[in-house]
């Protein structure tokens, strides 16, 4: 059989579109069982799993033995008849009349009460797993849906260095690189460079991995992981939080909408993310502060909410929020508030039922001397600004933009126990293989 032959999809066959016709599909060996005259074979591809049923005399021998020899995760098509069968896993299944091994794979090394470290290390095969299938077709979607939001609003997508000379996030989550004859860093966020484009192109976003060098090891951590950055001109901090909601409920609509029966299969409720609807309700920080005290923690003014503030402030909501108002500690580039200068306007999204922080996000400083008094107060080196503090001595306008960890909010979506599920191969601060 030529490659450029015609195959169906899987997921066509389980619709309906095919009963009683003759099709040809092809995959991997999903499980396999049976007798010496009887074989059951559950085929699987990116579209879906289906049985297929090899009688022995309806095909060639030398077919029926090669299936029979055949391990799980090996390659082959198959060409038959589909039917209609409530006994066969989603109902249909294909009669055979070819099979053709095309690989006979080595008996494979996944079975089914392998511990989640061998899963990790053997990776590049666990993302065959159903589950890892489910997952990585909602990511693709959720990407998808991101960048359609924006271009649809008339954004432009750029991008930025990977490496940088500067921080954005705080000197102690920098990861250093050995460049030539001098040390610079991976990059924390597009933020600075994106803070340059929006005097051409007004409203950009961006798709791009950051780096963190955080050595928490909670279950909402990566050292590297993508993030979708948006900045646009002449908003503030209200106006971008509006966008968010926007953007939420576009990207939830249509998750639900493109991968139900992948979100079905890993377990999400999915009448829980349907009920999800904007405005957020919006809580100052100093009234957070006060709401975690009186759970039993020991807050004071200034102190970062981590994992562990996060997950007990967020469990009892059923709706995403915003944090507002953040103390001046948080950011050299977030605007103090005219009203109150001891406060940002600045804010952070975060998602319900114990997840936490998705988006980190405010109005940025676009006058120059409030700029320059800032990074003074954060002791960052003035000469690594520079060109940033240009910006705002040529025609400097209010503007403000946001991060979105895309694979947290993949691990919110999909109600994933980790977010080391929900990227195929995650970067913590023990690994880097495979």
């Amino acid at each position: 059989m030529r490659m450029e032959d015609e195959f169906v999809s899987i997921e066509d066959i389980m619709a309906g579109k095919y009963t009683g016709e003759s099709v040809k599909v092809r995959g991997w060996i999903y499980r396999t069982r049976g007798t010496k005259k009887l074989r059951f074979i559950v085929l699987r591809n990116s579209t879906g799993i289906i049985q297929v049923t090899i009688i022995k005399g309806e095909l060639p021998d030398e077919e029926f033995e090669a299936a029979e020899r055949a391990l799980v995760e090996s390659s082959l098509w198959v060409e038959g008849v589909v039917r209609e069968d409530k006994r066969a896993p989603g109902g249909y299944e294909i009669q055979a009349r070819k099979v053709n091994i095309i690989h006979f794979a080595e008996i494979f090394p996944i079975t089914k009460d392998k511990s989640d470290e061998f899963l990790m290390d053997v990776r590049h095969l666990w993302l065959r797993s159903r589950q890892m299938t489910s997952t990585l077709k909602i990511r693709s979607t959720v990407f998808k849906l991101f960048r359609e939001f924006f271009l649809e609003r008339g954004f432009y997508e750029t991008h930025s260095p990977t490496f940088v000379t500067g921080a954005c996030e705080g000197g102690s989550t920098l990861f250093p690189v050995k460049y030539f004859d001098r040390e610079v860093y991976l990059t924390q966020s597009w933020q600075l460079y994106a803070e340059a484009m929006i005097y051409s192109l007004e409203k950009i976003f961006t798709v791009a991995p950051s780096f963190r060098a955080e050595k928490s090891r909670t279950r909402r951590h990566l050292t590297e992981f993508w993030h979708g950055e948006v900045e646009a001109a002449w908003m503030g901090n209200e106006d971008m939080m509006k966008l968010e909601e926007e953007m939420m409920e576009y990207i939830l609509e249509g998750v639900i909408k493109e991968r139900r029966a992948d979100l079905e299969y890993l377990g999400r409720d999915i009448s829980f993310l349907k009920e999800i609807s904007p405005p957020f309700e919006r809580l100052p920080y100093r009234k957070v502060l006060e709401m975690l005290n009186e759970k039993g923690f020991n807050l004071e003014w200034g102190d970062d909410f981590g994992y562990d503030e996060e997950k007990a402030l967020t469990e009892e909501f059923s709706q995403p929020f915003f944090i507002t108002h953040f103390p001046r500690s948080k950011g050299f580039y977030h605007r103090p508030d005219p009203e109150n200068p001891e406060v940002l306007l600045c804010h952070d999204m975060l998602a319900p039922e114990g997840y936490g922080e998705i988006i980190g996000g405010g109005e940025r400083i676009w006058e120059k001397e409030v700029l320059l008094e800032r990074i003074k107060e954060f002791g960052l080196d003035p000469e690594n600004y520079s060109w940033y503090v240009d910006l705002r001595r040529y025609g400097s306008v209010p503007h403000s933009g946001f991060g979105l960890g895309l694979d947290r909010f993949i691990t919110w979506i999909a109600d994933i126990k980790h977010i080391k599920y929900a990227i195929p191969f995650p970067r913590t601060p023990r690994r880097v293989t495979p």
